[in-house]
């Protein structure tokens, strides 16, 4: 499947009126999908069974994870009087995305068909974001302009996201919501990366290569963790739940971006971002996170294999559809 993007030539506007370059998205997709899927295949058919595979999920959770966030945030200087206008978009984005979310056990009719703990943990499902997919793709869209403004989105969004993700599984299994955010390494790496770039603080060129290879090895190894985990059989018993948060974040999030879009006047550039930044599949860490506080894994693992998937029609819909309206 394939849309067209406009490139930047030198002379012109910053980041568009170029020459068009088709984006393929099933293509940009196949990665993290066959890594999960090699994840399955191994754990079930091979000796390298759910007993590795759990410590596995430990040392990307507590270790290789945090290094990568940390180093996502701070490689990037942010500019916040320049991208403030996103940033606020940003926020409202995702706060209307968690709002949704929170609000599925207490709609009407979808209330009787939404388990109280799946629901606690997957209701991160439909607002958290795959970044390393956002940062190519925004790349692909506009270059270095495009990783700024990825960069700025995935800066400011995911302390918010990742505290939304948190309160619901803490409150439900009645555990302390404050103990539970110190003792979180996806946010602390996440707040301290904040920290650090807006302190100037840069990563030193000797010890580059090594962060970078550790983040490099936390994608390879969650989304595999995420493969082996998976029982796509586990949707079966919440359904409804399932429709519901993919609904939110393949369909109801791109056409909430549109609309914030032009509520807060961006430009083409930063438009563009935002709907590409709405429509990413979900984030491959929601697994590991529900796993290690003590939720389904698997029911987790199985969304976010069907997310992948469904980025591959999202994105074209969010860049080619709405864009064009």
């Amino acid at each position: 499947m394939r849309v067209y993007t406009v490139e930047p030539l030198v002379g012109t506007r910053p980041g568009w009126a170029g020459i068009l370059a088709p984006v393929n998205y099933a293509q940009l997709l196949f990665p993290d999908f066959s890594l999960i899927l090699l994840g399955y295949l191994v754990c079930r058919y091979t000796q390298l069974n759910r007993a590795l595979w759990e410590k596995v999920e430990s040392l990307v959770y507590y270790l290789l994870f945090p290094v990568l966030l940390f180093h996502s945030i701070v490689k990037s200087p942010l500019d916040l009087g320049l991208a403030s206008k996103l940033m606020a978009a940003g926020w409202t984005l995702g706060l209307v995305g968690i709002a949704l979310a929170y609000l599925l056990p207490h709609l009407p009719v979808l209330r009787h068909y939404m388990p109280g703990r799946d629901h606690a943990a997957s209701a991160q499902i439909a607002f958290r974001f795959n970044s390393f997919i956002g940062l190519a793709i925004a790349e692909r869209l506009a270059g270095p302009q495009g990783l700024q403004l990825i960069a700025v989105l995935i800066g400011v969004c995911v302390p918010l996201f990742n505290v939304a993700a948190v309160w619901p599984m803490a409150r439900h299994a009645q555990r302390g919501f404050a103990a539970e955010l110190i003792r979180n390494p996806l946010i602390l790496a996440t707040v301290g990366g904040l920290v650090c770039n807006l302190a100037g603080f840069r990563m030193p060129d000797w010890l580059e290569p090594t962060v970078t290879r550790l983040g490099a090895a936390s994608l390879a190894m969650g989304l595999m963790a995420a493969g082996a985990g998976m029982q796509i059989g586990a949707l079966a018993r919440a359904k409804t739940l399932a429709v519901a948060v993919l609904s939110i974040r393949h369909l109801l999030s791109p056409v909430v971006a549109w609309w914030i879009a032009r509520l807060f006047s961006l430009d083409t550039l930063q438009t563009t971002i935002l709907l590409a930044f709405s429509a990413l599949p979900t984030a491959s860490t929601c697994y590991v996170l529900a796993a290690r506080m003590g939720y389904d894994g698997a029911y987790v693992a199985a969304l976010v294999t069907l997310s992948t998937i469904l980025g591959v029609v999202s994105l074209p819909f969010a860049l080619g559809v709405l864009q064009g309206l």
